[in-house]
């Protein structure tokens, strides 16, 4: 992946991607940002589950810049899958996205409308000014799916030296910097910190991939329209527990990292806390569909690939922990 630091570098970004002439994948928000390359065709729809129409806009690009978040970024994906073109992501918020050829496809209501494989990432370019209005609870949010890519890179099933170590470095980031931007959100600095320690967190994730928070995350999120890293927040401490007893190791490793090696739940669930709901029923879950919801969890990949996958029921009682 090639990386780079600055909205000034995206022009050299996307030439050593081989694109000269994208689509433009941006919501109005992000439509109107000053670029140094020019977009041949511009989609703004985002979230859009108008994937055909929106590879039909890149007839004539060479490949797909995607600005914002996670759902922008997502919908690159999904184009640069179809169409076959490289994708270069800028993105605005910390939920690390632009790492992965994996994506979900939302409609406007952020309701899953399904997902697929294959995209082409081939550059990312962090502005760090580009993070300085976040809402506190987009901040925090999206910062706890980052630290959660760190924690769960570390006991995968695909775990490796190289991941762990993109791991261990975006925890102690994101732990360390992420009070201080809620404190002083246009800290510049501390935005800068707390955008490497996605970075890496991202790193990780491309390197060794998901566990259960995120299945039990994309389940909830996919069904309501939920935010993915506000889920991720709340659904990492439970797993946490649960897998200290199958991965010591590594949950303690990560417990290091968050500086509270003796209850790193307990410190994930105090990043959580900073802004933003910290219970399912906060987000409006129905109580009743949490063993739906356990079911549709268990079959996903990422409880899989969990140093012990985790039975329906056993979900349920995570889910239950933090409803």
């Amino acid at each position: 992946m090639i990386v780079e630091w600055g909205l000034a570098s995206l022009a050299d970004a996307c030439a050593a991607a081989g694109v000269s002439s994208p689509l433009l994948v941006a919501s109005p928000r992000w439509d109107s940002l000053e670029l140094t390359v020019e977009p041949v065709a511009r989609w703004r729809e985002v979230p859009t589950d108008r994937i055909t129409e929106a590879v039909a806009a890149a007839g004539e690009a060479d490949g797909v810049l995607a600005v914002g978040g996670g759902s922008a970024i997502d919908l690159g994906k999904a184009i640069s899958a179809a169409a076959g073109l490289p994708l270069v992501s800028v993105p605005t918020t910390y939920a690390g996205a632009e790492w992965t050829t994996f994506f979900g496809v939302r409609d406007p209501q952020r309701r899953m409308r399904g997902g697929g494989g294959g995209a082409h990432p081939a550059a990312v370019v962090y502005e760090p000014e580009l993070t300085l209005d976040l809402p506190p609870e987009t901040t925090v949010g999206t910062a706890m799916n980052a630290l959660a890519h760190c924690a769960e890179a570390l006991y995968v099933r695909g775990h490796n030296p190289a991941a762990d170590e993109h791991a261990l470095t975006g925890a102690r980031l994101v732990s360390d910097w992420l009070p201080r931007v809620v404190d002083f959100p246009h800290d510049k600095e501390a935005r800068t910190e707390l955008l490497r320690g996605a970075c890496h967190g991202g790193a990780a994730l491309a390197g060794s991939m998901l566990a259960l928070a995120h299945a039990m995350a994309q389940a909830i999120g996919g069904q309501y329209g939920l935010p993915h890293g506000t889920l991720n927040g709340i659904c990492l401490p439970p797993v946490l527990r649960f897998n200290a007893a199958f991965a010591p190791g590594a949950v303690a490793r990560f417990g290091e990292a968050v500086g509270a090696p003796g209850d790193p739940a307990g410190r994930v669930e105090a990043l959580g806390a900073l802004a933003g709901p910290t219970r399912l029923r906060e987000l409006g879950v129905p109580e009743a569909d949490l063993p739906g919801l356990a079911e549709s969890s268990a079959e996903r990949s990422g409880n899989l690939a969990n140093p012990k996958p985790a039975t329906p029921s056993e979900i349920e009682q995570l889910l239950r922990e933090v409803y």
